[in-house]
């Protein structure tokens, strides 16, 4: 018989840059005792590239097993809803059925019908999400203590340092091109999150100490990261080196063999996600930019989104920021002002990033006197990002504290 102190459901929004950190930290759980099982889309489980280890994967539906490429959100989201609500309650009853009893719930903050789906079945839940700063921003939207449209040029919000409009996410300062994600991040992922059993944050407590100090105050809030692969923290994962599932094929030997053969602070990674799309102006300067930057032998800017930063923060590497939506220009302004571990691309009136200011900015991280302070803070983050997730580390004791509640209950 296998034996376990508890069962996790974990279910990440079925894409990949939401799937790598609750993956990592269904890994943390599953080395606490935990048995886990991680549930995806058909479709999504389709597509797979490789598995996900000794996690047991099952699947769901959205309503689109052949994919739903094209389907605008005003139609995905409620369809999402509606059948996946469906499916996942018949897939946790089955489990009982099996003799594998669902303790918990741990779902994406963008799928927040879980929550009514863990409340209907009597399972405890709690909420994965993105940055302490980011949530607080949205929470103080959601409740209508920060007014859309905005109208001030500046902002103060508690546990964050005064804020420009062009700081914060692109749904604040402007939700007008996107009306059913605004919806969803802004107000349907933080209706319910007070009667949540846990939130979750991706992240650790030094990288937002304020700001986390303040949520706590209000929700009962942990968290538990990097979520990045035991290899770059405290090792005790022996085989964790990677994320694992992907959605597209990885080239990672031919990564390493390309890097191998560099010298040590000469290759710049160029970056921009699975989601963001550069017009073809901005990819022209961009590619005149790291053209004319003779001091790279490839290139490095990173289209920062939180789990990018945090990858970055925690291995100790300097960043450009070029945000373009979402969370990215919060997350860029700490790379610059508060973590102290990069710069921003500033774009001009028409918001674009000139090839001058691109290579400028290369210059700058790459070599003299501020890219020296730059790497000296980065190497102080990756430090602290250790010491968080080790033993006796605060995301670790945040892991073992709530390991320890679910088998208790």
């Amino acid at each position: 018989m296998e034996t376990y102190r508890a069962h996790c459901m974990i279910l990440p929004f079925p894409i990949q840059s939401h799937i790598n950190p609750m993956l990592q930290f269904a890994k943390s759980l599953q080395h606490e005792g935990t048995k886990i099982t991680l549930a995806t889309t058909n479709f999504l489980f389709k597509t797979l590239d490789e598995g996900s280890g000794s996690i047991s994967v099952k699947t769901i539906c959205d309503g689109y097993d052949e994919g739903a490429n094209g389907i605008v959100p005003e139609i995905y989201f409620p369809k999402f809803r509606k059948v996946g609500s469906e499916t996942l309650t018949e897939l946790i009853l089955k489990l009982q059925d099996l003799g594998c009893p669902v303790d918990c719930i741990i779902y994406d903050s963008l799928l927040p019908w879980c929550l009514d789906v863990a409340k209907d079945l009597g399972v405890r839940a709690g909420v994965f999400t993105q940055s302490c700063a980011v949530n607080n921003i949205y929470h103080h939207v959601h409740k209508g203590l920060l007014k859309l449209p905005l109208e001030e040029s500046e902002v103060d919000i508690p546990g964050l340092p005064p804020f420009l409009a062009s700081d914060l996410p692109s749904f604040v300062s402007n939700s007008g091109p996107y009306p059913a994600s605004s919806q969803l991040v802004l107000h349907d992922q933080l209706e319910k999150f007070e009667e949540a059993d846990w939130i979750f944050f991706n992240g650790f407590y030094r990288l937002e100490e304020e700001v986390n100090g303040w949520m706590a105050t209000i929700l009962p809030v942990e968290t538990i990261g990097p979520t990045i692969p035991s290899m770059y923290l405290d090792k005790r994962l022996e085989d964790d080196k990677q994320y694992g599932p992907n959605l597209f094929k990885p080239m990672n030997n031919a990564c390493i063999s390309w890097l191998s053969e560099r010298s040590i602070s000469s290759v710049v990674y160029v970056a921009f996600g699975s989601l963001a799309e550069l017009d073809v102006e901005q990819m022209e300067e961009l590619s005149w930019g790291l053209r004319t930057t003779t001091i790279i032998l490839y290139g490095w800017l990173e289209n920062q989104n939180q789990r990018s930063c945090q990858k970055a923060s925690s291995l100790g590497v300097p960043m450009i920021a070029m945000p373009q939506w979402t969370d990215q220009s919060t997350n860029a302004r700490f790379v610059m002002d508060i973590w102290k571990i990069g710069i921003k691309a500033q774009p001009d009136e028409n918001g674009i990033v000139r090839r001058d200011v691109i290579g400028q900015c290369i210059s700058l991280v790459m070599e003299g006197e501020i890219g020296q302070e730059i790497r000296k803070s980065a190497k102080k983050w990756k430090e602290l990002a250790r010491l968080a997730f080790e033993e006796g580390g605060s995301s670790d004791e945040n892991i073992k504290d709530f390991v320890s509640d679910l088998a208790q209950s």
